[in-house]
């Protein structure tokens, strides 16, 4: 447990924090499922893992992973970044919105 700073955003690494309002929008930290048979959220007690069709090859898995969460939440693909775990099943994810409603969502779902 600890915290990672990146820019301007502190990130806590909590097993009952994965998601954080910051001042651009949403950090959430997931973990990835590569190559599975759907799309599709799975929330748990102290985890959220995101299962995608794609391999993780040559970007593949990231790429899916940042449109099912656009097509998801409706936000567009360039307000979603990956802020790290670019090559990892971890990742934390910056969901760029003001918008009340989309975070509303973005907490319950995430």
């Amino acid at each position: 447990m600890g915290c990672l700073f990146i820019d301007n955003y502190t990130i806590m690494f909590y097993l009952n924090c994965m998601i954080k309002e910051t001042q651009n929008g949403i950090l959430a930290t997931i973990k990835i499922s590569p190559n599975a048979k759907k799309n599709e959220i799975i929330k748990t007690d102290n985890e959220v893992k995101i299962k995608i069709t794609a391999q993780p090859i040559d970007g593949k898995a990231n790429k899916c992973l940042i449109e099912y969460l656009s097509k998801t939440f409706k936000i567009p693909k360039t307000s979603i970044q990956i802020v790290k775990g670019d090559t990892s099943k971890d990742k934390t994810i910056l969901f760029v919105t003001s918008d009340e409603n989309k975070i509303d969502l973005l907490k319950k779902t995430l």
